[in-house]
């Protein structure tokens, strides 16, 4: 479905990124991982899902905090494979504490990477996308850019802030073959969230089990994790045909959270 095209996704060397960077090599599309840490290992799972269709996969290491490193990666997207048809903004961080206790530097660096990354890598991505009458610009928010919680007001700001950014991008080319949509998971148990079972776990003196079903819990009634496989389906829908005229929603995959 997506033969000779490419994607573009931030934050894509684990977890949520990582899922939907495979789901659209199955479909055939180029990708381009961005991320620290280990390469080799989350390069190679998306060349084996992509491996009937021929697919290549390129990594550059921005700092998505960065704007000049930014533009060296989507520079580097585009000598690699033409442009970027298909931008996956899910780069993110997350920093929890009271609001008078919230350490302003870690306020910058959570608006830095979880809302302006994504403004700069989607003003670079969509001339391309224009020209060629086709793009798809998907942005993972968080159900927390549907609804807060407490003691995460950067990342809670930042994630309406995308929500708000993508409802934007999706009026300014309604009417071309570009759309713009957003992803709001729940739960997804990447290592961002194992890292909040495990604070609970020693809190609460429970095991990882017991601390992964009070997490549930107290937010998603499903009372289940959500996936980055079907995350990344959800991704592949927006790319579908069946998501022409799919555009600035704010799509939750919560398990119910917001509809209580």
């Amino acid at each position: 479905m997506l033969n000779g095209k490419t994607a573009l996704v931030t934050g894509s060397t684990s977890g949520i990124g990582l899922g939907i960077a495979k789901a659209l090599a199955r479909q055939g599309a180029h990708i381009v991982l961005n991320g620290f840490g280990d390469v080799d290992s989350p390069r190679a799972e998306v060349l084996a899902a992509g491996r009937h269709a021929g697919v290549r996969v390129s990594h550059h290491g921005a700092d998505m905090s960065r704007p000049a490193e930014i533009e060296a990666l989507m520079a580097h997207a585009a000598a690699e494979f033409g442009r970027v048809d298909i931008l996956v903004n899910n780069a993110g961080i997350q920093h929890v504490a009271p609001v008078q206790d919230f350490p302003p530097e870690k306020w910058d660096a959570i608006l830095a990477i979880n809302l302006t990354s994504a403004f700069h890598t989607t003003r670079l991505a969509l001339p391309a996308m224009l020209e060629a009458n086709w793009g798809r610009v998907i942005n993972v928010a968080s159900v927390h850019g549907l609804v807060a919680s407490a003691q995460k007001s950067a990342y809670v700001a930042a994630k309406h802030g995308i929500v708000g950014l993508t409802k934007v991008t999706a009026l300014e080319t309604a009417t071309t073959g570009v759309t713009c949509n957003a992803i709001c998971p729940g739960w997804v148990l990447t290592p961002l969230v194992q890292k909040q079972v495990d604070a609970r776990a020693e809190q609460h003196g429970v095991s990882d089990e017991e601390a992964r079903r009070l997490l549930l819990g107290e937010k998603e009634p499903s009372m289940q994790f959500t996936t980055p496989e079907e995350l990344g389906e959800l991704a592949v829908f927006f790319c579908s045909p069946a998501g022409n005229n799919v555009r600035g929603v704010a799509w939750n995959m919560d398990g119910g959270w917001v509809a209580q």
